[in-house]
């Protein structure tokens, strides 16, 4: 699917200081570039109304919204989809501490207020959910209500995570000796020396590897796991057949983004979650008490690990007005199940106080 050209910094910039109206109200989505902590956060936003801030996770980009964008619109909604910092036209701060969630959630709040809004509704998908869920609980004042796909909130606090990562390789445990995805992410430079040398190939085998119909059974090794001296694309399918969701041309797009980028800004998340840990022990336990909403695939270990999270939102999430998981569901939720995701958010949206 070919991408609309990026609005030039200064002019998009301009635009958005005049009086923060959305280049088009309800036609195709415009690219805007606006400023932000991270230098500049690029964003393509589509309709009018209240604003709706779209947060993608890991190895996504705003493209992960694409069938969002024009629902919601025509829902009523401006509906914004950014490139986290760290990816696609998004800035690349150097520093791996440059990625912290603090500063996450400070470049949101700057995205709402270079649109000329001083409120928004966020909503977040894997990475993203916890960014989005993040930016609620520190940002009341800006963000009124929050929604969460694929992964569940868990508040700050517990073991420092690092440690926790680390003992699900115990030599006791049902994946003794192989190391915990995030483990292996968090290594400055090892993530990339196994995915830059081909990309499109590594990212059409981890969406596969977490899609419905494409993932591995439960007789096979788990992906999200390494095992020694291994990678992780060792126990992605091999039958290299796209998940139904993907075309070709969609592989595309992202694998162009990161072929361009690299992948070091987007790994850099990973890097910072023992600084999160620190950064927020103030918040540890904290619920978020705004309208929230809760969507997850049944197939997805973000929702099977984290049962128990899931269960604790009637205290952790008292404001929760929705909660579904999507049977028959893996872990791209609003890319496998489109329909489903815009009814279900549009819903929530529409019901929420103004």
């Amino acid at each position: 699917m070919p991408q609309p050209p990026v609005t030039d910094q200064q002019t998009g910039e301009r635009d958005i200081r005049q009086d923060g109206s959305p280049g088009q109200a309800a036609g195709r989505p415009v690219h805007r570039l606006v400023p932000s902590p991270a230098g500049r956060i690029h964003l393509v936003e589509q309709g009018s109304g209240p604003l709706v801030l779209l947060v993608h996770g890991f190895p996504e980009s705003w493209y992960s919204w694409r069938h969002q964008l024009p629902a919601l619109a025509a829902a009523g909604f401006r509906a914004v989809a950014l490139d986290v910092r760290g990816y696609g036209r998004s800035s690349r701060p150097d520093a791996v501490e440059a990625y912290r969630m603090l500063d996450l959630v400070a470049d949101n709040v700057a995205v709402v207020e270079a649109l000329g809004e001083s409120s928004a509704v966020v909503v977040g998908h894997d990475w993203g959910a916890n960014i989005a869920a993040h930016s609620a609980l520190l940002r009341p004042d800006v963000f009124r209500a929050v929604g969460l796909l694929s992964v569940p909130y868990t508040p700050p606090g517990g073991p420092r995570p690092s440690e926790a990562f680390a003992g699900m390789s115990d030599p006791a445990g049902p994946f003794a000796g192989q190391e915990f995805y995030v483990s292996y992410f968090q290594e400055p430079g090892r993530a990339e020396a196994e995915i830059e040398p081909d990309v499109r190939g590594w990212l059409a085998g981890l969406y596969a590897a977490l899609s419905a119909g494409t993932m591995p059974g439960p007789q096979v090794p788990d992906p999200h796991f390494v095992a020694p001296g291994g990678r992780m694309r060792d126990r992605f399918p091999s039958a290299g057949r796209l998940p139904s969701w993907l075309t070709e041309e969609d592989l595309d797009v992202y694998a162009g983004e990161f072929e361009r980028t690299g992948l070091t800004g987007a790994l850099n998340r990973y890097r910072n979650m023992d600084r999160d840990w620190a950064d927020l022990a103030a918040h540890e336990g904290a619920p978020i008490t705004q309208p929230s909403l809760f969507l997850g695939g049944a197939l997805d270990a973000s929702t099977t690990w984290l049962s128990d999270a899931i269960e604790a939102y009637p205290v952790t999430l008292p404001g929760l007005s929705a909660s579904h998981l999507l049977d028959g569901c893996g872990h791209w939720l609003q890319q496998e199940r489109p329909e489903e995701t815009n009814r279900l958010l549009t819903e929530w949206l529409t019901g929420l106080p103004s």
